[in-house]
């Protein structure tokens, strides 16, 4: 597996947003050489900063002039819990140059993991918010579709929904978005009905779920919205917006997943892309503020992308998950 990271990401400080410090970077280094320790091989890669072109492809040029300029100005605001300070320019610009990087890894065969911060999934086209400056997912699902790629699919398994992605590939039929989040919660969007628009009807594809859900209810969503979708879809890559503030211990969501969770759903994701024919599976970091569980669910992710897929199956009557494929279905056959 290549991980790109940059010590640039310990040099961006949200001051409006304590949990989101700059200690969660060397936490998930350290679940990288977790990793590493079990076995994982690891090919650790610089970060290079992402190219205008790839910034513009998803966000608005007087928006990212006005991120770039406040950073160098010394720092300011962009919402009630989004700082910015003199790092965060080139943090953020280096995340979405990883998540950039991590693109070009996978089209040439390896899995590949951008190790940096801040999140990015809440960050729209012309706004940031929910700690994201630029939206690495949405950066590299742009610079995937720059390459000449067809079929783009996002896995967003974050505690919150990521409204930005969403807002992004709404009326886009290319790119394929899925999320799995804790509802009711920040942000408020991402309701079952959210389908997209346009172009992109049937394309934006939300499962929201209660706090307390665990593993059983997740792998619900995969098995009965999620893979027969993508196997629909045939994408040919998979992005994942792995968040793992959904962890039992996570100091801002509610859920109950175990580090362990990570692994099996990296695990399903990788065999699936094998499956179709994708590239190799590339994640992206989002969320996870609790330091420890941050640790163990990153390597546990690393770790599983080498093991073996859990064989979830989908038999009905979970209602969250009945609801989703009833919004779905008039889009795909395989949920009829």
């Amino acid at each position: 597996m290549h991980v790109y990271s940059d010590p640039a990401s310990e040099r961006h400080v949200n001051d409006l947003a304590g949990v989101e410090s700059p200690k969660r970077f060397p936490a998930a280094l350290a679940g990288v050489e977790r990793a590493e320790q079990s076995g994982v091989l690891v090919e650790r890669r610089p970060c290079s900063l992402a190219q205008r072109e790839a910034l513009t492809a998803v966000h608005d040029q007087a928006y990212l002039d006005h991120l770039r300029e406040m950073s160098a100005a010394g720092g300011g605001y962009l919402s009630l819990d989004t700082a910015v300070g003199a790092g965060s320019w080139e943090a953020a610009s280096l995340a979405s140059g990883a998540a950039c990087s991590v693109v070009e890894s996978v089209l040439a065969g390896e899995t590949a993991f951008a190790v940096a911060r801040p999140p990015g999934h809440h960050a729209g086209r012309d706004y940031g918010m929910g700690f994201c400056l630029t939206n690495h997912a949405a950066v590299a699902a742009g610079h995937a579709l720059s390459r000449g790629l067809e079929r783009v699919a996002i896995l967003d398994w974050d505690v919150h929904h990521g409204n930005g992605t969403q807002d992004i590939f709404y009326g886009d039929g290319r790119v394929l978005y899925f999320s799995a989040h804790q509802s009711p919660f920040y942000p408020g969007t991402g309701k079952t009905g959210e389908v997209g628009e346009g172009e992109g009807l049937g394309f934006t594809v939300n499962v929201p779920l209660p706090a307390g859900s665990g593993e059983d209810l997740y792998a619900a969503a995969f098995a009965g919205v999620f893979l027969p979708v993508l196997r629909e879809f045939g994408p040919e890559v998979i992005l994942v917006s792995a968040g793992f503030d959904a962890h039992v211990d996570d100091l801002l969501g509610g859920m109950a997943l175990g580090s362990d969770s990570f692994a099996r759903f990296a695990a399903l994701i990788s065999d699936l892309s094998g499956e179709v024919g994708a590239a190799p599976s590339a994640f992206v970091l989002e969320g996870g503020y609790n330091l420890q569980a941050l640790t163990e669910s990153v390597a546990a992710t690393i770790r599983g992308v080498g093991e073996e897929a859990p064989g979830w199956e989908y038999a009905g009557g979970v209602r969250q998950i009945e609801k989703g494929r009833e919004a779905l279905a008039p889009y795909w056959r395989s949920l009829r």
